[in-house]
């Protein structure tokens, strides 16, 4: 094969502590979308995904479950596996930084730069960002110390290091992306990148001592190697660095990294810079996607707003999701998630456009010629011509990573045919037999635009096409080509049943639902916020009927109070059961004065044992109610006779 026909695409590898979100689900969707693409251009290609799980977070995790981090990992990173399944993503390899084939190359590459002098030992000092795992300059940080990229406190770190000499490397880079102004993609990022190199970049420390889960400096265990060179080295791991040379001499040639805009210095500074000392040549491109919010706001845990790909695809089906984050936003823009605009995707692009079109074309063939894709005497029409040019804009939109406007052009392109349907009016045609051939040279062309259609969404919508293809009567699992589509070629064919590819979303009760699902999560909130507001409930050991008349209660009246001068929490009262007076001990002195006590009707506990406190000797209890935060009391009431009742009397 060619070498200008070889693809090799990675997304990022993802820290398996994350959650699977929207950035995850909208990165590897891209990935999959190119790789589909190039794979129909006839590529040979190969599509690398994987998870990031070494780093302090991992082990601070796994000690807190009582389990080690290989078990933590071995455990969490089937969360992304089971989301590319249910995103339908056709990665030809997944890779973790605990595989042997990762941790022997990544070994062997630091061992190299030891060797040849571009890792050195010293002592780092600087403020650190634990969550990130990362060390941040102070002409970097947030406002008051705080990490530029998760916001949290920076803590000040010093620890034996080794150093990577990236600054050693830095006029090379420069002059490789001078030479390569598409390397680094879009330009935004590209001139960010240029303007953060000529600024100068310090040797970077590379293995750290306070850490234990993570991969070993070779020769010097005591320290491990600093997570990102550990995880970037996972591309190169992937196609053979070291087991498989003749792999990686096909596919790293031609390697393509898509990241988010927020990784962008460790692959287009850290990275190119360790591949120039290793003497590996540079990525040919790297593209970074800009940040998702959500209704405006950006997404956060603590908010709610944080978009679970999962619950879309349930709601709304696998591919109008895929549709909606790869035609909503320019690649390499923010975006912002909205329900609402997924919705008016789906009626009008897929239910409307796309929908259409088929179940128009398809009723008509079926009622005007038995369901026959009729045969005519050249197809070619205003449809046919356009079609060629439609395929040459998307592959120079898809070389771009422009998915938005590959998706605008084929887009254009089932507009065109469905006002064809208006322009012809087969309808007024089958009513005139003079008509039959102009009939069926617009019926063929509609259906060849439909093949057409289905074709040109299948990256993006690979279930839908299949779907479209079945409905025209072809075999909907043939293996696609771009080259292999000739105009016409659909005469003779005999179609399928029509089915609604995509049932249109009643607006307003869709909106109606959303009120309701509101309201709903707003009251689970509020509930449990009650929850957690309402004390801990502590109960007793059961008792039987019979231990609960052991306990003898008694009405009594208190009728003196003192002060006990040894106490800050006791009164010494007397009390008065009618049939003898008694000394009790109370630790309430915080709650009520003496005059607020003198008179009062309670109920008193008369068969404890008497106990001294203080010096006094205390022979009862009087009951109280109480309410307490952290164990201690902050409200206290007694518990008195409703009506007047005469001392003494047994209260059961």
């Amino acid at each position: 094969m060619a070498d200008d026909k070889i693809f090799y695409i990675t997304t990022p590898i993802y820290y398996v502590n994350d959650i699977p979100h929207i950035g995850h689900a909208y990165t590897t969707i891209a990935c999959d979308v190119a790789a589909r693409y190039k794979r129909m251009k006839g590529y040979d290609v190969h599509f690398l995904t994987g998870t990031d799980e070494h780093g302090q977070k991992i082990q601070t995790a796994a000690e807190g479950k009582g389990i080690t981090p290989q078990q933590l990992v071995d455990k969490i990173h089937l969360n992304f596996k089971n989301l590319w399944e249910v995103l339908n993503i056709s990665n030809d390899d997944f890779i973790r930084t605990t595989e042997p084939r990762h941790i022997k190359v990544v070994q062997a590459m630091f061992k190299k730069l030891i060797d040849q002098g571009d890792i050195y030992k010293g002592t780092y000092s600087g403020y650190y960002c634990v969550p990130c795992e990362t060390y941040v300059p102070e002409n970097a940080m947030g406002p008051n110390k705080t990490c530029p990229d998760c916001g949290r406190p920076l803590t000040i770190m010093e620890e034996e290091s080794y150093f990577f000499k990236a600054s050693k490397y830095v006029p090379e880079l420069i002059k490789f992306y001078e030479e390569h102004v598409k390397a680094v993609m879009p330009k935004i990022r590209y001139n960010e990148i240029m303007s953060f190199l000529k600024g100068g970049v310090k040797d970077q420390s590379v293995s750290r001592t306070s850490l234990k889960w993570g991969i070993p400096v070779p020769g010097d265990e005591k320290h491990v190697i600093y997570v990102w060179f550990d995880a970037l080295i996972n591309y190169a791991a992937a196609v053979g660095y070291l087991d498989d040379p003749e792999q990686f001499a096909h596919y790293w040639p031609h390697v393509r990294h898509m990241v988010g805009k927020d990784i962008i210095r460790f692959h287009c500074v850290i990275w190119p810079l360790m591949l120039i000392a290793l003497g590996v040549n540079l990525p040919v491109e790297v593209v970074a996607h800009g940040w998702w919010t959500y209704n405006g706001e950006k997404m956060s845990k603590t908010r709610g707003n944080v978009v679970d790909p999962f619950k879309m695809v349930k709601e709304y089906g696998l591919d109008p999701f895929r549709y909606f984050l790869l035609r909503e936003v320019p690649f390499g823009n923010d975006g912002d998630f909205s329900e609402l605009a997924l919705v008016g995707r789906i009626n009008s692009d897929l239910a409307n456009d796309l929908g259409n079109l088929l179940n128009r074309t398809l009723q008509m063939i079926k009622s005007y010629r038995g369901g026959l894709v009729p045969k005519c005497v050249g197809a070619e029409s205003e449809l046919s011509s356009m079609a060629a040019n439609v395929l040459e804009r998307v592959d120079e939109a898809m070389n771009n990573f422009a998915f938005d406007e590959a998706l605008k052009i084929i887009w254009e392109f089932i507009s065109r045919a469905n006002k064809f349907i208006d322009e012809t009016a087969p309808w007024k045609l089958a009513k005139d037999e003079a008509q039959a051939e102009r009939l069926n040279f617009v019926l063929l062309n509609l259906y060849e635009a439909l093949r057409f259609s289905a074709l040109l969404i299948a990256p993006t919508m690979p279930d839908t096409a299949k779907k479209i293809r079945a409905q025209l009567g072809l075999n909907e699992n043939e293996k696609l080509s771009y080259e292999n589509f000739k105009w016409g070629e659909g005469a003779g064919t005999t179609i399928k049943k029509a089915e609604v590819l995509f049932p249109r979303i009643d607006i307003n009760e869709w909106k109606k639902l959303q009120e309701e699902k509101k309201m709903s999560e707003e009251l689970g909130v509020r509930n449990e916020e009650l929850k957690n507001e309402a004390p801990a409930i502590e109960h007793e050991a059961e008792i039987s009927i019979d231990d609960f008349k052991t306990v003898e209660m008694r009405v009594a009246k208190i009728i003196n109070v003192e002060e006990i001068p040894r106490s800050k929490k006791l009164y010494k009262l007397e009390v008065d059961l009618g049939y003898e007076k008694r000394t009790v001990c109370s630790g309430i002195k915080a709650f009520f004065t003496p005059e607020e006590l003198n008179g009062k009707n309670i109920i008193l506990v008369t068969n404890l044992k008497p106990v001294k406190l203080c010096g006094v000797e205390s022979n009862g209890m009087i009951l109280c109610a109480s309410v307490k935060k952290d164990g201690v009391s902050e409200q206290l009431t007694l518990l008195t006779p409703e009506k007047d009742i005469p001392l003494g009397s047994r209260v059961s």
